[in-house]
């Protein structure tokens, strides 16, 4: 007989018997026995792991960061002095902004639209529900992927460079971005409904967009044109940052006034800003509950 028959044979079940009897010591079950008789094995709470492995990450970027509490609470004066600067706006300086203001409305709400159209017929190749080719369907994500990957900032820093500052690259830059997030919102909401009349359509002789456009194409809309107002409402604020890399809009004088220390200029983009996102913000919640 050789050494591993052997071992096999007369070691390898007190082996096993060793290793079962300190699991079963080193992790006690606790046991409930209610009042039926059914004995309920209690699991063990993974939140002390979760919380440890939390305070390490903690503690890691705390380092990383170089944060200086000390730091903080001395310079923090400086943000008060510009608060104070800020409380005694330049009404004045209301004619400036009405241009490029208008310039970020439209280019929010162009970009918004183009990338909104654009994400339904990629929406709908990126559904596997609806899709069966392996091939597009992993295709088309993973182009959905990519797109997502870069922020709306670096899409407009790009774009300035390749088309030069202005608007134009600003609109471009917004319908990028809201044609990756939408597409994977509609995709993800088209997966959730049902296809039993897509399917009896398809079933008759119907090409696919056929199907698509007659039993899918009603059910989701009102998600899309939800979803599509709700980025045209995220895109306002984010085309207020685009001129800090020359994408157009109100952006462009947030970088001047700040640049030159004009913050009772500031103030009075900052209240503008508010009125138009605010207004914004009502009325694309009003329609979304018209059209929920």
């Amino acid at each position: 007989m050789n050494i591993k028959s052997k071992f096999k044979e007369h070691y390898w079940p007190s082996f096993k018997k060793l290793v079962n009897k300190l699991t079963v010591q080193t992790k006690p079950v606790r046991t409930h026995t209610l009042s039926n008789g059914i004995v309920v094995i209690e699991p063990f709470s993974k939140t002390p792991l979760i919380l440890f492995i939390l305070l390490i990450l903690s503690v890691i970027a705390w380092e990383a960061t170089n944060v200086n509490l000390t730091y903080l609470f001395t310079r923090f004066g400086n943000f008060f002095d510009i608060l104070r600067r800020m409380t005694s706006p330049r009404w004045a300086y209301w004619r400036n902004v009405i241009q490029p203001m208008l310039d970020t409305i439209q280019m929010s709400f162009l970009g918004s639209l183009i990338g909104a159209l654009l994400a339904l017929p990629v929406a709908f190749l990126s559904a596997n529900n609806i899709t069966k080719n392996r091939v597009v369907l992993g295709t088309t994500r993973f182009i959905l992927s990519l797109v997502r990957t870069l922020p709306v900032l670096v899409y407009a820093a790009i774009l300035a460079l390749a088309f030069g500052f202005g608007v134009f690259a600003g609109t471009v830059a917004i319908a990028f971005f809201t044609f990756g997030i939408l597409s994977k919102m509609m995709y993800e909401n088209i997966e959730t409904i049902d296809l039993g009349a897509y399917t009896a359509i398809e079933a008759t002789g119907s090409n696919k967009p056929k199907a698509f456009v007659t039993a899918v194409f009603p059910q989701i809309m009102p998600s899309y044109l939800s979803y599509s107002l709700y980025s045209f409402e995220i895109n306002i604020r984010y085309a207020a940052i685009l001129g800090y890399v020359g994408a157009g809009g109100i952006g462009l004088l947030f970088d001047d006034r700040m640049a030159w220390r004009r913050y009772e200029d500031v103030a009075v983009l900052i209240v503008m800003l508010f009125i138009v996102v605010f207004t914004i913000e009502n009325l694309s919640r009003y329609l979304r509950k018209r059209l929920s």
